[in-house]
């Protein structure tokens, strides 16, 4: 797979590998059959592995590290992203991004990860009781350790992203963007660009529903799917309706649907990097295919006449993680 570059010098494949399904938000997974989708991704091409301390309150590193190691690649061959900032107990989600506490956040994701390095660190989200500047100052200490390659931000806004790039450099800002959701083409993605911050996508199959095979009784076996209100009641119907229309050019063109959102994605810039995530092998190796196909002017002017932004239903904005009192 072509190499891309996002920020500050980091390359990787055009597409990475979102991970946290291997251990939360889409139902029961098996762990032998995502070791087996994580080595299958990497023979694929992939090479940025996207995880973090939430997933599965730490499962979701030490399956990562496992299967990276027991693939027989060389470290140095692949890139391991990992974020800090939200922690999961038995009372809930918080969101704790102190900068004291950011070293401790970093050594237990290498344990578990079994590496001494990260190749990008990111901040899961902004804590609201902290200043960025001070996590990312943090997070900055963690590069002249030795301990950190790259620092990147997780769900920021435009004068949030910028303020902590002031601190250091920024390698990337990883954001939801797909066909299904563009408003961050009005803000944060433009402010990303003047600044030389890689974009990285997640959820850019919009929760599975640009893939094609998503059934209307499904979305109840997703937590994630069945509190966004993109998946609820009418809102669904009408996004059903704009996915069948993706469907059929899909094959028109011959390629999965997946495969269209996400080479969608690729020509909106060589500075963006889609991480997918799947939990079947055959799946990621799919996704993985879509480097392959590079979309035109006429395709992609077409692909917005047929299903136009302001054309989806429901409004991710008013989906949030439920956030708990910081321990």
């Amino acid at each position: 797979m072509n190499l891309r570059h996002l920020g500050n010098g980091l390359s990787c494949s055009a597409i990475g590998l979102g991970c946290m399904g291997f251990s939360q938000g889409y139902g029961g997974a098996d762990d032998r059959r995502s070791v087996t989708a994580i080595q299958d991704a990497l023979s694929a091409g992939i090479t940025l592995f996207d995880t973090a301390m939430s997933y599965g309150s730490g499962h979701n590193e030490q399956l990562l590290g496992a299967a990276l190691r027991g693939s027989g690649v060389p470290r140095e061959q692949y890139r391991i992203a990992s974020k800090f900032g939200i922690v999961r107990g038995p009372d809930g989600v918080a969101l704790d991004a102190r900068p004291e506490r950011v070293p401790g956040w970093c050594d237990a994701s290498l344990h578990r990860l079994g590496v001494d390095h990260l190749d990008l660190f990111y901040l899961h989200r902004p804590d609201p009781t902290v200043p960025i500047e001070e996590s990312v100052g943090a997070m900055r200490d963690l590069v002249t350790a030795g301990k950190v390659r790259q620092l990147g931000v997780s769900e920021v806004t435009p004068e949030q992203l910028t303020r902590a790039h002031a601190i250091h450099p920024l390698a990337a800002v990883q954001l939801e963007w797909s066909l299904m959701w563009r408003t961050p083409e009005l803000d944060i993605i433009p402010a990303a660009r003047r600044l030389g911050v890689g974009i990285v996508p997640y959820s850019p199959l919009g929760r599975g529903l640009l893939g094609g095979h998503l059934q209307p009784e499904g979305v109840a076996d997703s937590p994630f799917r069945a509190s966004d209100p993109r998946f609820q009641h009418q809102a669904l119907r009408t996004n059903l309706h704009q996915v069948d229309a993706l469907v059929a050019l899909a094959a028109e063109w011959g390629m999965s649907p997946a495969q269209l959102a996400l080479a969608w994605l690729l020509a909106q810039g060589d500075d963006v990097v889609p991480i997918p995530g799947s939990r079947a092998p055959a799946r990621i190796v799919e996704n993985a295919g879509a480097a392959e196909f590079a979309l035109d002017k006429a395709q992609l002017d077409r692909i917005d006449q047929l299903v136009p932004p302001g054309r989806w239903a429901g409004d991710r904005a008013s989906f949030a993680v439920p956030v708990t009192t910081r321990r």
